[in-house]
């Protein structure tokens, strides 16, 4: 029986040490990812999009809102969506 409480014990320290240590690298991860997004942002760059004929877009809605819409789609896909037809719902 002393084998058994040995064994137990062992495995009790063992498995307590692997724990600490996954917690150690987990918030040593976290922690590098919060300096280097603090220090070193990516760095977005918006393409300006191309001059699109507002017949081409939609006739029905105000100018500010074909360009919100056109402003929104640039900076969501990074300058690499196209607007086509925007049409109500």
């Amino acid at each position: 029986m002393e084998n058994i409480g040995t064994g137990l014990l062992l495995m009790i320290v063992g498995m307590t040490t692997v724990f600490a240590i996954l917690l150690i690298v987990i918030y040593l991860g976290k922690g590098l990812i919060i300096l280097v997004n603090k220090y070193a942002p990516e760095e977005i760059k918006i393409q300006p999009t191309k001059n699109l004929k507002r017949a081409d877009i939609s006739s029905n809605l105000p100018n500010e809102e074909v360009a919100a819409i056109i402003s929104a789609v640039s900076i969501i896909t990074h300058g690499r969506g196209k607007i086509t037809k925007i049409e109500k719902a």
